[in-house]
C-alpha cells in the first residue's frame, strides 16, 4: 500500500478509523453490486494511518460481519500493513446481484454510500439474471406491426412481418412471448419517445414544439428526420440543377437520433430531449454510458457493448446504422471539412451529443488557418490572447490577422486596447 495511493476517500476508496461501527457493511453492498473498492480500517478522515490494535481480531470480526449481514456472500480478501496495521478490506464485483444488506442495496455516490432506488435495485436483478431489460417479457402481448412491416418492405424486401421473423429478430419467443424490445418496435406501446423542441434567438422563444410518443420507435425516429429536414435542409438552383444543401449533415443528425433510441436506458420515464437552435442541433440520451464502457471508449468511439442490443440489431437490420461502435466515428466524420466540431457530453444519467451549423475552412495558409481555428465558435479574442493560445509572436499576430481582415474573414470588434477580433459574419 503505498502513501500515494492514501490521499482522499473516492468512489472506490473508503476510510474508517476504526471497525466499531457496522455502517461500513453498506458500502460492501456497494462494491460487491457496482465495481471493486477498498475499505481501508486504521485510517482517518483526512487519510492519516492510524493503525489497528488487533489486526488479527479485526479481520476475523469484520469477516463474520460480512458474512452475517450481506446477503448473497459477496466476495472479498483482508491484508494487513506490518508497518502500519493498517487492515484493507478489498471487495470485489460479484455477478449474483443485488447484494443487499438489511435488504437494501447500496452504491457509490463519490466518496459516500446510499442505497439505490427501485429503478437501479431492478436494473441490479437483470444483471444478476444475465438479462437486458429489452429482453423481459411485455406487459402488453397484443401487439401489432404494421409501421414496422411497412420498414422491413421498403428496406428489405420483406412483404409480411410473420412469427418467424420477428423470432429471427429476437422480438419473441415461444416460452416468453413479446419481449420489451418487440413493444417499442410495435404500432403502440406505454414509453416515453421523442420531446423536440425549436427555439428561436433565446429559449424563451419557442417556435415549435413536438412529442411523439406511445408510438413504434421507427415511427419516431422517422418523425424527428422530416423535422430536421424542414429546419436544416433547403434546395437551391445551381445552373440547370436543384442542389439539396445540408445546414448539418443529415447523416450525423440520422445517426446521433439512432444511437439515442438503441442506447438510451428504456426503463426510466424521461424523453429523447431533440432541441432545434439556429446555430445547432442537441440531442439528450436518457441513461448515460451502459455499464463496463468508460467515457474515454465512448469518445474514442469504442463503444462495443450496447444496453440495448436487440434493438440495435433490428436498427443494424434496417441499414439504420452501420456497425455497432461506430456511431461516433461515422458522425465527426461528417464534420471532417468543418472547423466547427461536434461536442459530446457524458454525464451520469444522461448523453448529450452537439451538431453545429456546418462551416467549412476557407483557404488559409497554416498560420492564418492556426489563428482562424481560435477564433472557431463565436469567440472574439485580442491579439495578446492569439498570441498566447498560438505560441506566434505578437507582431505575427497582427500581421496575419490583418490579412486575414483584407480576405474578408476575420472582422474588427472594438478599438484601441479593447480592439478583440472575431470571424466575419
Amino acid at each position: 500500500m503505498k502513501d500515494s495511493e492514501i490521499f482522499r476517500e473516492n468512489k472506490k476508496l473508503e476510510f474508517k478509523t476504526d471497525a466499531s461501527s457496522n455502517s461500513f457493511l453498506k458500502t460492501v453492498s456497494a462494491f460487491s453490486n457496482y465495481g471493486t473498492g477498498r475499505i481501508l480500517f486504521g485510517v482517518s478522515d483526512d487519510g492519516d494511518k492510524i493503525g489497528m490494535k488487533d489486526t488479527k481480531e479485526t479481520c476475523l470480526d469484520l469477516e463474520n460481519k460480512i458474512n452475517d449481514s450481506i446477503t448473497p456472500h459477496p466476495d472479498f480478501t483482508f491484508s494487513v500493513d506490518s508497518k502500519t496495521s493498517v487492515v484493507e478490506l478489498t471487495v470485489y464485483e460479484g455477478k449474483d446481484k443485488p447484494y443487499t444488506y438489511k435488504n437494501k442495496a447500496y452504491k457509490r455516490n463519490d466518496s459516500s454510500t446510499v442505497e439505490v432506488n427501485r429503478i437501479e435495485y431492478n436494473r441490479l436483478i437483470l444483471e444478476g439474471q444475465n438479462l437486458d431489460f429489452e429482453e423481459t417479457s411485455a406487459k402488453n402481448q397484443n401487439l401489432f406491426f404494421s409501421f414496422f412491416e411497412k420498414k422491413l418492405q421498403k428496406i428489405l424486401s420483406v412483404q409480411k412481418c410473420t412469427e418467424d421473423i420477428l423470432k429471427t429478430l429476437n422480438l419473441f419467443s415461444d416460452s416468453k412471448g413479446f419481449n420489451v424490445a418487440a413493444e417499442l418496435v410495435a404500432d403502440e406501446n406505454n414509453f416515453p419517445g421523442i420531446d423536440m423542441v425549436r427555439f428561436g434567438k433565446t429559449i424563451n422563444e419557442i417556435l415549435d414544439r413536438e412529442t411523439i410518443e406511445k408510438c413504434s420507435v421507427f415511427q419516431q425516429y422517422d418523425t424527428a428526420v422530416e423535422l430536421y429536414k424542414k429546419y436544416y435542409q433547403y434546395e437551391k438552383i445551381d445552373g440547370i440543377e436543384r442542389v439539396k444543401v445540408e445546414l448539418i449533415p443529415e447523416n450525423a443528425f440520422r445517426e446521433a437520433v439512432a444511437n439515442a433510441i438503441i442506447h438510451r436506458a428504456w426503463d426510466t420515464k424521461s424523453h429523447i430531449r431533440v432541441e432545434f437552435y439556429p446555430d445547432k442541433i442537441l440531442i439528450s440520451s436518457p441513461g448515460g454510458l451502459p455499464p463496463d464502457v468508460s467515457e474515454k471508449e465512448y469518445l474514442e468511439g469504442r463503444l462495443s457493448l450496447l444496453r440495448n442490443p436487440i434493438l440495435g440489431t433490428v436498427f443494424f437490420r434496417l441499414h439504420l446504422i452501420e456497425k455497432f461502435g461506430t456511431g461516433i466515428r461515422r458522425i465527426r466524420a461528417s464534420y471532417e471539412k468543418s472547423i466547427v466540431k461536434p461536442t459530446f457530453s457524458v454525464m451520469e444519467n444522461s448523453i448529450q451529443v452537439g451538431l453545429p451549423l456546418l462551416s467549412e475552412v476557407p483557404t488559409l495558409s497554416s498560420s492564418e488557418e492556426k489563428i482562424y481555428s481560435e477564433l472557431a465558435d463565436g469567440q472574439q479574442l485580442s491579439s495578446s490572447e492569439i498570441a498566447a493560445n498560438t505560441g506566434f509572436s505578437k507582431n505575427k499576430v497582427v500581421r496575419v490577422v490583418s490579412g486575414l481582415m483584407e480576405k474578408g474573414y476575420v472582422q474588427q470588434v472594438g478599438a484601441g486596447r479593447g480592439t478583440m477580433y472575431k470571424i466575419s459574419e
